[in-house]
């Protein structure tokens, strides 16, 4: 831990920002390829199908930041076998969880479709499509897992090599069944379903050094009882964390209905600039993620600070620069997202909204990678849940002053709480790199 650079934060940070720049491509290939089909149903269908299951693998989510943070920490201490048996536990967690998946498909999709009803001719493309994709769950999840334990050890180069090759491999066979073989959805649906599985090997590949000559210490570790309840216990915390945080972004989409349809449709196409915002600063608390796990491990409070305050750096410039970006280049953006010349018009207003997000919101995303590499996730947990209250409380008293900004303004004190109520708790990260390992406070 001792070359705590710039140099070092960017080797992390860069290949996940151009990692996640592929993640919207793969997207817009599906939908224009079964838009060649030249019906309106295929593309329902398939942007249905893959919503549900973005949804329910969100959940599990989890994996990753876990995985993330607990092998940051054993990486640093110096404890392979401990960190090849934290790899060897998330992988039978996140192959359980997609088997469950694949046995309970159809009470899924009943609920699924209950809440999302759609024609019959796109509910029965969506079913198809989703039969199909099911069976990649276990790959899928448990490639969190992979994802988390290379981003630990400051592999994210060999991340950008298999979110490329997954998504390389997914476009090729999506050209290859639907428009050769004319599969049409089912068509689709292999081509994902290939591109996770082989993916999961190729992950496999890249973390083959946890299968090496220590995998029977390794294996020895799996079933620890304290271990498992430290997984169990920070898995648990941020999934509660997480889901709160999801509660409030689709209570924003459901409350700015209220304002009717085309500031639906505005708030929609700004909420992009918010996906495009956590896409290009997630490198740099992922770099947090790894540098101060690593820190905590090592027992080494200074480089637990200097790591902390050297990824904030860049995640701080990187918030301020998109914020200008925004604010110049917001208006062309718009256009390019939609037509509609009333869509556009209000989504203007609420631009200076978008603007402020990503240098209010900087603070809070660089803790929340901070507290994971710690595995601070009580602390993450009670102030995600803080949060939220004050969001319901600036919710019910800004919307019927303000309208839409209201809405607007809520979000932003969303994030405003979060940081302030995980900045109150950060001495707990220097605290915990001080001494032996502590039960995390209650």
């Amino acid at each position: 831990m001792t070359d705590l650079t710039h140099g070092r934060v960017l080797w992390i940070a860069l290949p996940i920002v151009l990692s996640n720049a592929t993640v919207p491509l793969l997207g817009a290939v599906d939908v224009g390829v079964v838009g060649q089909l030249g019906q309106a149903a295929p593309i329902g269908a398939v942007g249905l199908g893959a919503v549900i299951l973005a949804t329910v693998y969100w959940v599990f989510g989890f994996l990753r930041m876990g995985t993330s943070g607990l092998a940051a920490q054993a990486q640093g201490s110096g404890d392979m076998a401990e960190r090849s048996a934290i790899l060897l536990r998330a992988l039978i967690i996140g192959a359980g969880a997609g088997l469950l998946l694949v046995a309970l498909q159809s009470v899924m999709l009943r609920g699924a479709f209950a809440v999302a009803p759609a024609s019959p001719e796109v509910e029965g493309l969506a079913r198809q499509y989703l039969a199909i994709r099911i069976w990649g769950a276990p790959a899928t999840i448990a490639l969190y897992a992979v994802t988390g334990w290379l981003i630990a050890l400051e592999r994210t180069r060999a991340v950008l090599v298999l979110q490329v090759w997954m998504n390389g491999l997914n476009i090729c066979l999506d050209v290859w069944f639907v428009l050769h073989l004319g599969w049409g959805v089912p068509g689709v649906a292999a081509a994902t379903l290939i591109a996770e599985w082989s993916g999961l090997g190729l992950g496999l590949w890249l973390c083959r050094d946890a299968f090496g000559p220590v995998l029977r210490a390794a294996w020895g570790r799996v079933a620890d009882r304290a271990a498992l309840w430290v997984m169990f216990a920070v898995n648990r915390d941020i999934m509660i964390r997480s889901i709160a945080l999801q509660l409030c972004f689709t209570a924003f989409v459901f409350l700015g209905a209220r304002f009717g349809d085309v500031t639906l449709a505005a708030n929609q196409v700004l909420m992009l600039f918010l996906e495009i915002t956590a896409y290009a600063l997630d490198g740099f608390a992922f770099a947090a993620e790894a540098l101060v796990g690593q820190a905590i491990g090592a027992r080494l409070v200074a480089d637990t600070r200097r790591a902390a305050i050297l990824t904030s750096q860049w995640g701080v410039g990187g918030a301020v620069l998109m914020g200008v970006g925004f604010w110049v280049a917001g208006p062309a953006i718009i256009d390019l997202m939609t037509t509609s010349p009333e869509v556009r018009l209000e989504a203007r207003t609420y631009l200076p909204w978008i603007a402020a997000a990503p240098v209010i919101g900087i603070a809070a995303w660089m803790l929340d990678g901070i507290f994971i590499g710690a595995t601070l996730t009580r602390a993450m947990r009670r102030a995600a849940l803080h949060s939220v209250a004050v969001y319901a409380v600036a919710v019910v008293l800004l919307i019927p002053q303000m309208g839409n900004h209201g809405l607007w303004a809520a979000l932003m004190v969303l994030n405003i709480t979060r940081a302030i109520t995980l900045g109150l708790r950060f001495p707990q990260v220097a605290a915990k790199a001080s001494g032996p390992d502590q039960p995390e406070r209650r």
